[in-house]
């Protein structure tokens, strides 16, 4: 049970939280408060830093005081009961970890962190598995069906540390995915910005747009079926949903790919066993941020996904 706040709260910033923005700041330290309150309190000026108002991008700064009102048990939610098969599933999937960060293999189907109607996200459950790590945060997001390396940050210097090389475009990010069709070229480049946009019915949605920002997208094949080409895939910049768009926007979208995808080739992967999107983030390439050491992570294609192009390996007239 989250405990209320009966009395006004200052919370003075030091150098280990500098740089860390307000609204992941606020949601670590008010643990079972609902991020919907959170939001909420930012932008009604409720929580101010140095007497003034914060948009929740804010980045924190040695010296900032934080005003947090009272907050009454009604106010916030009980905090969710842990996951114990969830977290035996997450800790079997760490496939790196030192005393600064931890990479794990993101099954299908985990959203990366809770909301919108999911009370346990890979963050929370590896918050209750890693007690000791008090600033355990994600350095990127991966989509909810999207499996593969995830990064965790074990301390905010070391957050601080990923997020420069995300920056300046230092971390090498390889996905591999089946897309429709048969890639007529070994390789495919796509320079096509980005606008996210919303449906009427609030599904978020992300299209090609000349108003959108910057986006590159690089794709190398790496074998080709009757229907469709397995391909490696490499990130040149991070927008949301960026291959999933881009391959659509080749007309090569990915196998079981209910948003932006062809339904009758999803249906057509599924009769071979196929039953989530097929996009796995396998590879991550980059320098240490504590000891800048040359760091290189797999993450191994899932069992399911594997058994898909074994079939059509053997079978390419399948589909």
């Amino acid at each position: 049970m989250c405990k209320p706040i009966k009395s006004v709260q200052f919370i003075e910033i030091h150098a280990e939280t500098s740089g860390q923005r307000i609204d992941n700041f606020l949601i670590n330290h008010l643990k079972g408060v609902p991020k919907t309150l959170v939001y909420r309190l930012l932008r009604k000026g409720e929580i101010r830093v140095n007497k003034g108002r914060k948009k929740p991008t804010y980045k924190l700064q040695s010296g900032d005081i934080i005003r947090i009102p009272p907050l009454r048990l009604s106010d916030a939610k009980t905090s969710p009961a842990r996951n114990h098969r969830l977290e035996e599933l997450l800790s079997k999937s760490v496939i790196y970890e030192d005393k600064d960060f931890l990479v794990v293999n993101k099954p299908t189907g985990i959203a990366v962190h809770g909301g919108s109607g999911i009370n346990l996200g890979v963050i929370e459950t590896m918050r209750s598995l890693y007690p000791l790590s008090k600033r355990l945060e994600l350095v990127h997001r991966l989509d909810r069906d999207t499996s593969g390396c995830l990064v965790l940050a074990k301390k905010t210097s070391i957050l601080r540390g990923f997020h420069q090389l995300i920056r300046e475009n230092r971390i090498e990010k390889h996905y591999v995915a089946l897309l429709k069709d048969r890639m007529a070229n070994d390789k495919i480049r796509v320079n096509a910005p980005l606008l996210r946009n919303t449906k009427v019915s609030g599904e978020r949605m992300v299209c090609v747009s000349e108003e959108g920002k910057p986006s590159k997208t690089v794709f190398h094949r790496l074998e080709r079926f009757n229907c469709c080409s397995y391909a490696e895939i490499e990130l040149l910049t991070g927008r949301t949903h960026q291959i999933r768009v881009h391959s659509a926007h080749i007309n090569q979208p990915i196998a079981g790919d209910a948003k932006y995808g062809d339904p009758v080739f999803n249906q057509q992967l599924k009769g071979i066993g196929l039953n989530r999107l097929f996009l796995h983030a396998c590879k991550l390439r980059f320098q240490h941020p504590g000891s800048d050491e040359p760091i290189i992570i797999e993450a191994p294609l899932p069992t399911g996904l594997t058994q898909v192009l074994n079939c059509l390996r053997s079978e390419n007239d399948a589909c």
